[in-house]
């Protein structure tokens, strides 16, 4: 939870001074949200490249915090019992 309000407080800090500077946000919120969500998919194509060519397993890299962790954030990286034991 503390990462999400750091990055909601530095938000809010840019905006402000965007706002004393008079200046407008450099991109619209929607188009710079899709861009870096296109960033952060885009991080993972080359290591999910590599797994097609050597024929490793894709859809469990998916799930590690790699890639998961890394897209959506840890919280969207399930457990397995090995990892709770």
């Amino acid at each position: 939870m503390k990462p999400y309000l750091l990055s909601i407080g530095a938000g809010l800090l840019v905006g402000v001074i965007y706002a004393l500077m008079g200046v407008r946000s450099p991109a619209p919120p929607a188009i710079a949200l899709l861009g870096l969500l296109g960033m952060l998919l885009g991080e993972q194509a080359a290591p999910i490249a590599k797994r097609l060519l050597t024929r490793a397993p894709v859809s469990a890299y998916l799930k590690t915090p790699e890639c998961a962790g890394q897209v959506l954030g840890p919280q969207a990286v399930t457990k397995t019992p090995e990892d709770q034991a």
